[in-house]
Formats: structure tokens, C-alpha cells, sequence
């Protein structure tokens, strides 16, 4: 048994409690328990990794809670685990709170044997606890705290058990004083580095095992800390001295000490019998779900659904609602709408009541009119590119329907252990393109909408994986509002028309990635992430993240929106719209064989993508494009610049000099690639 102390928290003061825990252990879950609603999202300072706080009582005192991002190691690999070891460094937490998946316990005490080593006061939350039940996984929870000197709770947070045994657990947590003997010439080198590094939030001990590690983010923050150059070079030479001791790496022998601990810990600790209540059936799913047989068709019929859900439904009923019955136009009323219902196994539908509400873009014109406002300002509101008529309309009536759809989709894969089986799936892919799996996630998510999916690739571990999926997003991925225009027209045509625009772009997609892989600097960073079991989502849990998404969306993107629209004011009122026009009409009729109509669309698809696709679609309606045309151009309104949104995002998260860098290739690329496909299938004599 260990000796530990027990540490009373100064709530008076705020203490902060950090969360950590590998992903997908619930931890989000945990948090959203004892925060509430009433969180922040932030940037931590001086990277795009995303950090939640959020206020929580303990016995009527209020502290602060940091939800860190999910880690696989504290010896940072990525720049999520690196954030993560520079919160529990640099913001002091009175107590860390290690969330764990109770079915992977094994796995999970690899941190937490770190965090013990740190020397910070600890709890372990066995979540999931439920889940290792069914598994016929038994852990004895009293010989586990026993064993590490922390309180050990157990929880199923998805259904608030133990929530409570584990605020009473923050409210009074341990420092364990718990030792891993790493063998005489390390616990010698160990020794020395104590000697001489400085004071820290972290044990001495802690400090000296990640520089042994070879960790060298902690080295250059003790330099940034002010260091002196002689101890930089005292550990340095320590280092070389006890790694020629051995003939593997000090972090693999290290981690093999550590583990031989963690299977010493399990041996006493769990019993595991074979049965117990898991549904196989659920099992097996997950299997297919990552089968390189099933899982493409799994994925086919999945898409299917989400775009049945989000691109019929949310980019199509709801928008087309929002847009010409709730917000209307400004020219005229919208002859209200009524409130009905379809009669079963009928085409009849029964009204309740009519509406009479015109439209509230038609009721502010009258406003307008009737107070007499000067026409600049009228035309800036509710004109034709008027900051209310179409920013605000625009990311309201349509993208923000499109992606509260889009994110009660997500969510409902992301809690039925889909998406994590997905980008297993895709990793085969990816990785041919200087990406992993968990690209995936941005890329389903630019199906919603690009400017979204471009704030989440943050998610991704290096510079050089965030820099090419946002590449590959502002080039080929389509969003819904525009991809539904797009499958609309080319669905009139026939098949081989759908399948020659999608095969060219998605060609030029894998190309284009795979040349950004061999030309931007950086390695790759390793795949790794935990597997949940398929569960069946709750409906609560899912409504919570959708809500916190959407505020997180509207704080970020709606500005951006606004912003846009205030800048094709400022073009076209300036006239710089019609030169744009005049000087891009003869790349438009030339190269591409497009009516001089067509330049139009593709400079109001800078400001929105669809615009682009529904401009397009009124000229096909219009008899003014033929089969090759519309081909011709819907490959090159998916690879054209990104919208001025999604632009602005880009400039956010990477600056203006990689930003437009992007426009730089993309705008010609796109141009090049239609006019080459264009050529061919005139010389091919190709017929749709």
C-alpha cells in the first residue's frame, strides 16, 4: 500500500480542474455533467487546438474546469498532446481528473501513471463502466486505489451514475506517492537531472523521465522558461551517457519498465471471463463497418441517409421554408404558407390554418419606405447584395438549417461509434495523400459546409495535415447546398454525366493531395485512436452537441458571412464587379465554351458556392447550356475558389499569405482542368 497525501482545495480562489483522457473515453460527457451549458470555447494560446472551459460548485464553491483535448501520451506526439501537457504545466490545476474507458484499462494507465509521476493531485474516473460489465470485465476498484494512492470512482456518465462519488473525489483528491523503479543507470540519470532542473508545477522526477524521452518541446519550454545554456548542455551530456548504456532508445525502455508495471497493476486487479451481455450483433457491425468488403457498402448506405437527411430535407425542404416563406424577398410578399398535414396513405393533406405572414425582408422594405431612408442605406440592407437580404438571409434561412441538420447527423455517427470505424476505413486512403484517418472527419463534415469543416481541422496532429486538408477541402469538397444543385442538374442529364464531373474531381482531389504530400514539409504523424463499441445514441446527448455546435457556428461563421456580403456591396457598387466580369469573359467563352452569361455565376460563387451552382442551374433551365457545358462547368464550379467564407476561415487559421496561395492555384487549376476536360470531350466527341 501507498502512501499519499490529501490536498484541500481553496475554492474561494477558482482552482482550475482539468480533465484528461484518451479520446472517445467520454470525457466531453463528464465535463457537460459538471459544467452545464455555460462554457467557452477557445484557441490555446499560439495554436488552433481547441480548448472548453467551463464553471462548475463543489460544496457551493465554484472552480474552474478544462476540458484538454484527448491524448494517447504526455510525452507530446501531436500538437493536441502537446497542449494538453502545457495546460497541466503552465495553468497550475488543483486536481486533474484522468477520465478512462473502464473496457481498456490497461491502455488508459499508461497517462495515468504519468500524471503520478508529475506529482499532481489525481482521481481516475473508470467511465464506461457499464460497457466493461457487459464485457464480463470485473476491476476491483478498492485494490486499485490501493495499488496507485489515488481515489479510483466509477462511472457511466451517459447516464449520470457516479457523478456524484466523483465530485466528492474532486473535492478532496490525493497525490500519490507512488514509484516505478526504471533500473540503477536510469534512476542514477534520473537522480542527476533533478540536481539541476529548476522548480515546476510538475515533479522533478516528472521532468527528468520526458527529457530522457526525448522530449524536446519540454526542452525548449525550460529554455523559453530561462534555463541556463550550462544545464541545457549538463542534460544533454546525461543523456548521451545513459543511452549508450543500452541499445534501444531510453523512451522504449522506459515505456517497457512502465508497462511491465501497468501489467503487474492488471494482473491484481481485473478478471475477465469469456461471455457476457454484449450483443454480438453489435459486434459483428463494428467488424463490417472497418471490413475493406462491407465497409465501402456500409459507407454508400450511410451517405445515402445522411444526404437523404441533410441534403434533401435540411439543404431542401427546410431551406426552401426559410428562404421564400419566413425571410422572403424584398420585392415583394410571400402569400404566406400553411400549416398542414399529410393524411396517411394518401396524397392528400389536410390544412390547419393559413399563415398570413409575407416575408420579413418584405416588411422591412415597408419600413424602409415608409420612414424615408436614403436609398445607399436601403440598397446596403435589403438590395440586392444588402447586408439583412442577403447576409443575414443567406446564413440563416440557408447554410444555418443545412448545418443543424448536418450536425444532428454527425452527432448521432459520432455517438454510434461510426465515425471512429470510418476513418480506420479511410486511413487506406488517406495515407496516400500525406493524411490519416481522422481526415475523414473534415471532409464529411465539408459535405455541410466548407467553412465548418475548415475551423475542425484543427483536430489534426501536424501543420502539414492541417495545410493539405484545407487544400483538399477548398478545392474539391462540395458542400450540401451546392452539392444538391449540382446533383440536381446532372441527374436531368443522365448517369455518365454524373459519374465523368465526380470522377474528374475526385481524380484531381487524390492528385493534387498526393503532390501537396511530396512538396510542403512535415511528417506525417502516426494513427492511432480508440475504437468505442456501437451504441445506440441518446437523444439527449445528441441535442446537447448540436446546440453547442451551432452557438460555436453562428459566433464563428455568421460574422464571416456578413463580412462577405458588405464586400460585394462595396465591389459592385464601386462598379469593380462589371471590369471583374468584362476582364474573366473571355476565359469563361473561350477556354471553357461557356455563354458569356456563365462569367457572372463564378464571381457570385466566390461569395457563395451555391449561388455559383444555382446560377448555373437557371441558365440550364433557360435552354442556354448544353450536356458538355453543364459538365464542363459544374467540374469547375466544385473546383473553383473556395467561398469568401470559407476564405476568410482559411486566412484564420492559416494567415493571408497561405490563404492566398490556395486562390492562387486553385482559380487557375480549376480554369485548366475544365478547359482540358472540355477539349476532350469535343475531340472525343463524347455524348451525354
Amino acid at each position: 500500500m501507498h502512501q499519499h497525501s490529501r490536498v484541500e482545495i481553496d475554492f474561494k480562489g477558482k482552482p482550475r480542474i482539468a480533465l484528461v483522457g484518451n479520446p472517445n473515453v467520454g470525457k466531453s460527457v463528464v465535463f457537460e455533467l459538471l459544467t452545464g451549458k455555460y462554457v467557452t470555447v477557445s484557441n490555446y494560446p499560439g495554436t488552433t487546438v481547441e480548448v472548453t472551459q467551463g464553471t462548475s460548485n463543489f460544496d457551493r464553491k465554484e472552480a474552474v474546469v478544462l476540458d484538454t483535448p484527448g491524448i494517447n501520451n504526455l510525452i507530446p506526439r501531436s500538437e493536441d498532446e502537446r497542449v494538453t501537457r502545457d495546460i497541466l504545466l503552465e495553468e497550475r490545476p488543483k486536481v486533474v481528473v484522468h477520465v478512462a474507458d473502464s473496457k481498456n484499462l490497461a491502455r488508459n494507465l499508461q497517462v495515468t501513471l504519468q500524471l503520478i509521476e508529475m506529482g499532481l493531485p489525481l482521481v481516475l474516473d473508470l467511465n464506461m463502466w457499464d460497457e466493461a460489465v457487459q464485457k464480463n470485465i470485473r476491476i476491483d476498484s478498492a485494490k486499485l486505489t490501493e495499488l496507485l494512492g489515488i481515489d479510483v470512482v466509477e462511472t457511466v456518465a451517459t447516464e449520470k451514475r457516479g457523478m456524484g462519488k466523483l465530485i466528492h473525489a474532486v473535492s478532496s483528491p490525493r497525490v500519490s506517492t507512488l514509484r516505478i523503479d526504471y533500473g540503477e543507470t536510469i534512476e542514477n540519470a534520473i537522480n542527476s537531472l533533478e540536481r539541476i532542473l529548476p522548480d515546476t508545477t510538475i515533479s522533478k522526477r516528472a521532468q527528468a523521465i520526458m527529457l530522457l524521452c526525448g522530449d524536446e518541446t519540454f526542452k525548449k519550454l525550460l529554455i523559453y522558461k530561462g534555463i541556463r545554456d550550462e544545464v541545457v548542455n549538463e542534460i544533454g551530456r546525461i543523456k548521451i551517457q545513459t543511452q549508450k548504456a543500452f541499445g534501444r532508445p531510453l523512451s522504449y525502455v522506459i515505456n517497457r519498465k512502465r508497462w511491465e508495471k501497468i501489467r503487474g497493476i492488471v494482473r491484481e486487479v481485473v478478471s475477465e471471463s469469456p461471455g457476457g451481455t454484449s450483443p454480438v450483433f453489435k459486434e459483428r457491425l463494428g467488424k463490417w463497418m472497418m471490413s475493406p468488403v462491407w465497409g465501402f457498402p456500409i459507407l454508400i448506405m450511410v451517405l445515402f441517409v445522411v444526404y437523404k437527411f441533410v441534403g434533401q430535407f435540411g439543404a431542401g425542404t427546410s431551406v426552401d421554408f426559410l428562404e421564400n416563406k419566413v425571410w422572403g424577398s424584398a420585392e415583394g410578399p410571400t402569400g404566406g404558407f400553411d400549416i398542414a398535414f399529410r393524411i396517411p396513405f394518401s396524397n392528400a393533406w389536410h390544412t390547419i390554418t393559413h399563415i398570413n405572414f409575407q416575408g420579413i425582408n418584405w416588411y422591412l422594405k415597408a419600413m424602409v419606405d415608409k420612414f424615408g431612408i436614403p436609398i445607399l442605406i436601403e440598397e446596403f440592407l435589403i438590395g440586392k447584395y444588402g447586408l439583412i437580404t442577403m447576409g443575414l438571409t443567406y446564413s440563416t434561412a440557408i447554410v444555418l438549417p443545412i448545418v443543424s441538420f448536418f450536425f444532428i447527423a454527425f452527432g448521432i455517427l459520432e455517438d454510434s461509434g461510426y465515425l471512429p470505424r470510418l476513418t480506420v476505413m479511410a486511413n487506406r486512403i488517406f495515407k496516400r495523400i500525406g493524411l490519416n484517418g481522422k481526415a475523414a472527419l473534415p471532409m464529411v463534415l465539408g459535405l455541410g459546409c466548407d467553412t465548418m469543416a475548415t475551423l475542425t481541422t484543427r483536430t489534426l496532429d501536424t501543420k502539414k495535415e492541417r495545410i493539405i486538408a484545407t487544400l483538399i477541402l477548398a478545392l474539391g469538397i462540395p458542400c450540401s447546398a451546392q452539392l444538391g444543385v449540382v446533383l440536381g442538374m446532372l441527374g436531368s442529364i443522365s448517369l455518365k454525366a454524373l459519374l465523368v464531373t465526380f470522377g474528374v474531381v475526385l481524380f484531381q482531389i487524390l492528385l493534387v493531395g498526393f503532390l501537396a504530400s511530396k512538396i510542403i514539409r512535415g511528417e506525417p504523424s502516426d494513427f492511432i485512436i480508440e475504437i468505442p463499441p456501437i451504441r445506440i445514441p441518446k437523444v439527449s446527448n445528441v441535442f446537447i452537441k448540436t446546440v453547442a455546435r451551432l452557438e460555436w457556428f453562428l459566433k464563428e461563421a455568421v460574422p464571416l458571412f456578413l463580412l462577405g456580403t458588405l464586400m460585394l456591396f462595396i465591389v459592385d457598387k464601386t462598379g469593380l464587379l462589371k471590369v471583374l466580369e468584362r476582364l474573366c469573359s473571355p476565359v469563361i467563352t473561350g477556354l471553357l465554351s461557356l455563354p458569356q452569361e456563365a462569367t457572372w455565376t463564378f464571381i457570385v460563387g466566390f461569395l457563395r458556392r451555391d449561388y455559383g451552382a444555382a446560377g448555373l442551374y437557371q441558365m440550364q433551365q433557360a435552354g442556354l447550356l448544353t450536356a458538355t457545358q453543364i459538365v464542363v462547368s459544374m467540374v469547375v464550379i466544385t473546383l473553383f475558389v473556395p467561398c469568401l467564407a470559407n476564405f476568410f476561415v482559411i486566412i484564420k487559421e492559416h494567415g493571408l499569405k497561405k490563404a492566398l496561395y490556395m486562390a492562387g492555384f486553385i482559380f487557375p487549376f480549376a480554369i485548366l482542368v475544365g478547359g482540358i476536360l472540355n477539349l476532350f470531350l469535343k475531340m472525343m466527341n463524347v455524348q451525354f
